[in-house]
């Protein structure tokens, strides 16, 4: 039957079809790929012991048949491990972010490989900074490079899936580690060493990247649109350098003796990592209440790990008058990140007023 239906179909359409089936490799190959650039800072991605690292260029030849699907691109920012990293990496880092999607509109999205120690904290200063609704994705790795089991390449090949992935788009700064996609807001370092670290407590993964496709569970946060530039939070133009901020942390016993060091430290702000809700040790909080009498802004966050410290403006901001400080609770932010965004608010202004409203939970 096969047969006699090949032998009925009309000359012209034979023709075609051995056109179609001669012509449809070149197409395929023809056609473009998804742009993607990487940008290499180091970490235990790139660890090969004694100190020794491979470059951004070294992690992306390790995986095969990457440039089939992808167009991908690779520069070297650093090539340290991530307690290595300060704020001038933070602001020299979103700026070429911003310089990338601004003078390539070809690209889809942006990787960044980065140790794990710190990753939320920089995975969440450029959610603040970055002004696009093309995603920024942090990767690493748990283990070393040569280690056994190292999960390296497939977490970054997973993040270079997610940055070209359309449905990634409006969704910021995220972290991709172990197969699952979390916002830079909520995700945290929650263990030392186990490949399934990251977690967001208070929000869990966005979603998921299974091996035919990316599953995402929440929408997106930002409403894009067609656009590809939205402005950031906090525009890194006009950012010279971020005032200090420290973080304090409570527990048994603790006295004044920290906050007044920082304080006379020049400490323009602190972040409480409080016990429970927003509760410190009247040491603390004596000096607390002369910190803020100079002018100092302090932030409540929690060591719990999970859960909100309230704002809390209306008591916060009760006694306010200009040249002193205030209390403020961190909402669901914890400390380090609380400790983030005060500095960033810090270089915008000093009326708490203005500040609380940058922490109000979005």
């Amino acid at each position: 039957m096969l047969l006699l239906r090949w032998n009925l179909m009309p000359v012209r359409h034979l023709c075609l079809l051995a056109c179609l089936l001669y012509i449809a490799p070149e197409l395929s190959a023809q056609r473009p790929r998804p742009a993607v650039h990487v940008i290499a800072t180091g970490g235990t991605i790139s660890n090969l012991g004694s100190g020794a690292r491979r470059t951004g260029e070294e992690l992306i030849r390790g995986i095969p048949g990457l440039d089939t699907t992808f167009a991908v691109t690779v520069e070297q920012f650093s090539n340290v491990a991530s307690g290595s990293i300060t704020t001038e990496h933070w602001m020299a880092l979103a700026r070429r972010i911003d310089e990338l999607f601004r003078t390539r509109p070809d690209l889809r999205g942006v990787v960044v490989t980065h140790g794990t120690d710190t990753m939320e904290e920089t995975a969440f200063f450029l959610d603040l900074t970055v002004g696009s609704c093309r995603p920024v994705v942090l990767t690493g790795a748990m283990r070393r490079a040569v280690d056994i089991g190292a999960e390296g390449p497939a977490n970054l090949y997973n993040s270079i899936r997610l940055a070209a992935s359309p449905s990634a788009r409006g969704r910021g700064t995220m972290v991709l580690l172990n197969d699952e996609i979390h916002a830079a807001r909520f995700v945290t370092k929650a263990n030392t060493s186990r490949l399934d670290a990251f977690a967001s407590p208070d929000a869990g993964p966005l979603g998921v990247t299974d091996p035919d496709t990316l599953v995402f569970h929440q929408p997106p946060s930002r409403s894009c649109g067609t656009r590809t530039a939205q402005a950031p939070t906090f525009d890194m133009k006009s950012v010279g350098t971020l005032p200090r901020a420290d973080i304090v942390y409570s527990y048994i016993g603790a006295d004044s003796v920290t906050v007044n060091a920082l304080v006379n430290a020049g400490a323009r702000g602190l972040v409480l990592a409080s016990v429970g809700r927003g509760g410190m040790t009247p040491g603390q909080a004596a000096a607390v209440r002369r910190g803020v009498d100079r002018g100092v802004l302090v932030i409540m966050s929690s060591r719990t790990g999970s859960g909100r410290v309230p704002l809390n403006e209306q008591e916060g901001l009760k006694d306010w008058s200009p040249g002193r400080g205030a209390i403020l609770g961190a909402e669901d932010l914890n400390p380090q990140k609380a400790r983030i965004l005060l500095m960033l608010a810090l270089a915008r202004t000093q009326d708490p007023r203005e500040i609380a409203r940058y922490f109000r939970r979005p």
